[in-house]
Parts: C-alpha cells; sequence; structure tokens
C-alpha cells in the first residue's frame, strides 16, 4: 500500500527547518573537460542536512556531470568538494559509497537476469560461516527495506521482468539502502505513475525528517515546487545561481535555466485535414490488448493516454511490426498490410521513437552521426558504396534544426546527454520522412526549452501533412498538443475525446477503467 504525498504544510514546515545549518556538501570553482567540449567551468554548489535541493537546467547544462563527479565516476580537472567539512577526492563511485553519497541513474543500470535482492546487495552480499552468500539473510535484509519503503515487490524477481517504473523503484530502494548522508536523484520519476510519484515524495519527505540531503534533478516544474527546497540552476555548463524555491515560480525558474523569458509552451495549429492515412480495426495481441479501432488522418495528432501497464506501447510496437498482430486490421492508404516487421512498415512511411532510449533507440557505442544515419543508408547508397559526405550533409542539418548539443557528429552518443541522444533520435526518423510518425513518450528525460522546441517541430510537421501518434504520460502534453485522445486501461479502448473536451479529470476516469462522462 503506497503512502499519500505529504501535505504542503507538513512541506512548508520541513523546508523552514531545513534552511537552518551547517552544509553537508560543499562544491566550489569546480571544472571539468571533455574532448572538444568544457562542460563545467568554475562551478559552485552547496547542500543542507535535511533538505532538497532540485539542480535544474537544459540537457547539456552539466548537471549529470557534477553528480557523476559527486558520486565518484568521473574525476574533476579542478576545484575542491567538501563532505562535512571537510575535503573529498574519490577515484571511484565505491569511494564514494562508502564515504556516503548514493546516486540514482537517469539511465537504469541493473542487472536483468538477478533478483531484486541480488541487484540491492551486489558487492555487499552477506556472507555465511563459509564465506559464501547468506540468501537467506539476502532475502530478509531486502524484504525489510522494501517494508520499510512500502514497496510490494517480492525481492526473488527478476529484475528483468518487472517494468521500467517496477525497475526505478529498486534502483530508488537500492540508493537507499547505503543510508548514505548524500542520496542523489537523477530523473527518478521520469517512468513512474502519479501513485509512485506520490510514494517516492514519502519516501524523501522521511529521508529529510532523518537529515539527509538531497539532490533532485528533473525537468518537470511541479515536482520541484512540491518538495524543493532551494533551486540551483545551471547553463552551459556554467552555475547561474541559487534561490530558496519559495522565491521562485514557473516563469522566473524557466528564464534562468534558458536565458529568456519562455512564450507559449504549446503552438497554434491547423486543423487537420480530411484525408485518411490510417485506419486500425479490432488490432489485438493476444494476451495484451485486444479491439483496438482507430483512424488517423494527414495533419492530426492523436494522443494516446493511459496508466502504465494499459497497452499503449504495445499498440505502437505492434503498429510497428515489432510484435506482429494476433487478429485485426491494419490499412494505410486505403490498402491492408500484414505489418511482419519494422522494415516494412518503414517502407510504408512508419516512424516509431521507442520509449525506452536505452535499451531501444541509441547504439551506445556508435557516434552521433552514425546513430543519425543508421535508419538511412540503404536509400543513400551508390554502386554499393554509402555516400558519406551526403549523408554529412543531412546530419548537419537535422543537429542544427533540432538543437543537438554535441561538439560533433563523431562524437560517442553514449557522451551526449539524455536529452540530446533523444534529438539525436528524433532527427533518425525524421531523416526516413516519413508520413506517419509515432512518438512513445517523446520528451522523457528532456527540459522545458527543448520540449517547447520539439513541440514546435511536431506542429510544423503536423502542419505540412504529417499524422503523428503520440504516447505519454504527461497529461499536460497531451492535451496540450492532440487533436484527439485515445485512452487505455488494462488493453482496451475506453473512450475518445477531442481537443474541446478533453480535461485532465476525463482522461483519468477513463484511465482508470471508468465509463464516459457525459
Amino acid at each position: 500500500m503506497l503512502s499519500a504525498a505529504p501535505s504542503p504544510a507538513t512541506l512548508a514546515a520541513d523546508r523552514s527547518a531545513s534552511l537552518n545549518g551547517e552544509f553537508l556538501l560543499e562544491i566550489s570553482h569546480l571544472t571539468k573537460g571533455f574532448p572538444g567540449v568544457v562542460a563545467l567551468s568554475d562551478v559552485q554548489l552547496r547542500v543542507r542536512p535535511g533538505s532538497v535541493l532540485a539542480l535544474m537546467g537544459e540537457n547539456g547544462a552539466g548537471k549529470s556531470t557534477l553528480m557523476k563527479i559527486i558520486a565518484g565516476i568521473y574525476q574533476p580537472d579542478a576545484g575542491q568538494l567538501r563532505l562535512r567539512g571537510e575535503p573529498i577526492s574519490f577515484d571511484s563511485p565505491l569511494q564514494a559509497l562508502q564515504a556516503g553519497i548514493a546516486m540514482i541513474h537517469q539511465e537504469l543500470n541493473l542487472m536483468p537476469y538477478m533478483t531484486i535482492a541480488e541487484n540491492i546487495w551486489l558487492g555487499r552480499e552477506p556472507l555465511n560461516a563459509l564465506h559464501m552468500v547468506d540468501h537467506g539473510v539476502m532475502h530478509r535484509n531486502t524484504q525489510e527495506l522494501l517494508d520499510r519503503l512500502r514497496m510490494d515487490l517480492d525481492p526473488e524477481e527478476l529484475v528483468g521482468s518487472l517494468s521500467i517504473a517496477g525497475r526505478q523503484m529498486v534502483e530508488i530502494a537500492k540508493a537507499v539502502s547505503y543510508d548514505s548522508d548524500v542520496l542523489i536523484m537523477d530523473e527518478p520519476t521520469s517512468a513512474i505513475t502519479e501513485k509512485e510519484v506520490a510514494h517516492l515524495f514519502s519516501i524523501i519527505s522521511d529521508l529529510k525528517s532523518q537529515g539527509k540531503g538531497i539532490i533532485y534533478i528533473t525537468h518537470k516544474m511541479d515536482e520541484v515546487f512540491a518538495i524543493a527546497d532551494e533551486v540551483a540552476v545551471f547553463r552551459d555548463g556554467a552555475y547561474i545561481g541559487l534561490q530558496s524555491a519559495e522565491s521562485m515560480d514557473g516563469d522566473s525558474l524557466i528564464s534562468m535555466m534558458v536565458g529568456r523569458p519562455l512564450t507559449q509552451l504549446f503552438p497554434e495549429r491547423s486543423a487537420p485535414t480530411d484525408k485518411l492515412l490510417l485506419s486500425v480495426r479490432d488490432l489485438s495481441l493476444q494476451g495484451v490488448f485486444e479491439n483496438v479501432s482507430f483512424d488517423l488522418h494527414a495533419g492530426e495528432i492523436l494522443g494516446i493516454a493511459g496508466l502504465m501497464g494499459s497497452g499503449r506501447t504495445n499498440v505502437a510496437e505492434t503498429l510497428f511490426g515489432v510484435t506482429p498482430a494476433t487478429s485485426g486490421e491494419i490499412i494505410i492508404d486505403g490498402e491492408a498490410v500484414n505489418m511482419s516487421d519494422p522494415c516494412l512498415a518503414i517502407r510504408k512511411g512508419l516512424a516509431l521513437l521507442t520509449e525506452d532510449r536505452k535499451d531501444t533507440g541509441i547504439f551506445a557505442c556508435l557516434s552521433v552521426q552514425e546513430n543519425m544515419e543508421v535508419a538511412v543508408l540503404s536509400s543513400h547508397t551508390s554502386s554499393g558504396f554509402v555516400q558519406q559526405q551526403r549523408l554529412h550533409e543531412l546530419c548537419e542539418e537535422m543537429r542544427t534544426q533540432l538543437r543537438v548539443k554535441t561538439p560533433s557528429l563523431d562524437q560517442c552518443i553514449a557522451n551526449l546527454s539524455g536529452g540530446n541522444q533523444q534529438k539525436a533520435l528524433l532527427a533518425r526518423w525524421l531523416m526516413t520522412h516519413p508520413r506517419i510518425l509515432i512518438l512513445d513518450e517523446p520528451t522523457r528525460g528532456i527540459d522545458v526549452g527543448a520540449k517547447a522546441e520539439i513541440y514546435r517541430l511536431i506542429a510544423a510537421l503536423a502542419d505540412e501533412g504529417l499524422a503523428v501518434i503520440m504516447i505519454s504520460s504527461e497529461l499536460p502534453e497531451v492535451l496540450g498538443m492532440s487533436d484527439r485522445v485515445m485512452v487505455m486501461h488494462e488493453g482496451q479502448v475506453t473512450g475518445f475525446l477531442d481537443r474541446e473536451d478533453a480535461t485532465q479529470e476525463r482522461v483519468m476516469h477513463l484511465a482508470s477503467g471508468n465509463p464516459m462522462i457525459h
């Protein structure tokens, strides 16, 4: 059973108490560079015990780099870190953990073929008298931890069988298990439901009451003002400033982050045309979803909403041929298509930006250009040779259009921030010139400035006649961008809402399996 989020009054009292006292962690004059780019320049930061410091900034601002330095993953080129007033220097994440600093990473780093218990205690397993792993003790310790955190998980379940949200909760449990004084949370709510977010906030409230210092990175403004005591802003690798959360509002925070006021987030758009591009009739995937039917017109953005596990992603993957349907029809331009594999989907003008960029999106060992061009290599060959110069020009155009922050297209994509990786993946699919673009969580892990850019791009593509299916867990995004919203619950479509009738309350009502409100 998940507990409710702390009340505003409780949070306000926590903030007042936490802003008194010495600093738990202090960073001064920190600098870090990578080949071709200065990631951090003369940065400073401080964290008080019993407080939440929200670290904000656009993708590529240097937030994750700084956190990896604090957590011992990177070493700084210059500057000083102090923990509890003492100078510190880490050569490895293990040293940081032993000193009392733990980190929940934006990209999940669990072992899928190991159990929850084995993942949580990896490298510090309890041993018996024979110096062998005591699985009984490890199970009990895990169950006690999960019970304390009110997480309904089985210690013996394989992590690979969990949803992304479930894995995120295991990451949170693992970080808390170290009983660290400083806990870094990098986008901890990017893949969990509203109910689980409320649960996480209650855990954070408990940690604050124990005097822990929490550094919280997020792109969700509502979370900042719900739990943060102070807000530090970074831009282009530089420290911009720090203020109390109570003294700020959304507009002032955005201006600090992007260096300019951000006007209308969701752009004005033309109405969709009457030209029918896609019809889906009674589409089913046995045991996953059934009888999904809808039409999609040129210039239309169809939002798909629903709770985790509702079948949204499965429908997208079936449309793209990743998991072929067991029954039903997919009709493109009036012709029924047996969508048996993604190659056929691409030939038919479909593109799919997947939900999990790490597992199903990027090729982490390849360059930015290689990741962008991979879907169009076959169409840019001559006499068996790849037209590298033309592809480089196309990738440079997309890099400029989407404002992908990278020192060069030859940079390994794994070195980019999560948001810039996402923009590179979007560039990959736009280079195929799709007619039907399926976007599954297109702005996950992307800052508000980049979100506005992507929204404008999607709107422009729709105005040019592209049909878009947008799946998102962020209801304001679904409501702000969609012409119509299709809502799913446990593998079934529970209703459609036109733009003018769609509200968060109505969407959530349908997403919970309730009939349409009249």
